[in-house]
């Protein structure tokens, strides 16, 4: 549980009339914002996105979580492409609204980053000076690819990507090919961590040192880019 002020609030997709729920934490004098949205099997109260949005709170970067309408409305199937992407550039909207001059990122967890990423590829977001990827799919478990990266090369924000080097949707072998040409790219790697970013017993560290690395490493480089 977070000491930090919450503020739960509700905004429409792009060009929608549905509204969703989020949950912002600002704490004081953020450095950032960081819109943080939720992956496929999980909505914004998820344990795991619960815990970063504390740890980031408490190296004063602010988070918004929000839930994409699927989630919403309690439904397990994800929502279209075009529908996510709308509720991205919705969030990035409220974001702004919450938390005025503080400078603003977007990203999330497994599929609410590649969201972010589709939406940022389609066109600029608004105010956003960087994308941060939690767990990035590259690919569906047991079926490498490279098909779901080919949007990054339209991205025109830097991007950091937090990666495990147990992650089944996205072997590295071939995330690293994808990235090297990219500008302002940033890779991050946890070894042994797999795509929850879990810690088998013989890494010698366990979930919650993770959760910190992760916080650590998300924060210095957004605190970094916001001067």
């Amino acid at each position: 549980m977070t000491g930090f002020p919450v503020e739960a609030l509700r905004f429409s997709p792009e060009g929608r009339d549905d509204a969703v729920s989020a949950v912002g934490i600002l704490p004081e004098s953020a450095r950032a914002l960081l819109v943080l949205a939720h992956g496929a099997g999980a909505g914004m109260d998820h344990p795991f996105l619960s815990a970063l949005a504390d740890r980031l709170a408490n190296r004063r970067i602010a988070t918004l979580r929000f839930q994409f309408p699927y989630a919403e409305q309690g439904r397990r199937r994800p929502d279209a492409p075009a529908r996510l992407t709308a509720t991205v550039r919705g969030a990035v909207g409220a974001a702004a609204a919450l938390a005025p001059g503080v400078p603003l990122y977007a990203g999330g967890k497994s599929m609410g980053g590649r969201m972010t990423s589709l939406a940022a590829a389609e066109r600029p977001l608004p105010r956003v000076h960087g994308l941060v990827f939690v767990g990035f799919p590259l690919h569906s478990a047991g079926r490498p690819g490279t098909g779901r990266a080919e949007h990054l090369a339209r991205v025109d924000r830097p991007m950091l990507f937090l990666q495990g080097t147990r992650d089944r949707l996205a072997d590295l072998d071939l995330l690293r090919p994808v990235l090297a040409p990219l500008d302002r790219v940033t890779l991050h790697v946890i070894e042994d961590a797999d795509h929850g970013f879990h810690m088998p017993r013989r890494a010698g560290r366990n979930d919650e040192d993770v959760l910190d690395e992760l916080a650590d490493v998300a924060a210095g480089w957004m605190a970094r880019l916001a001067g």
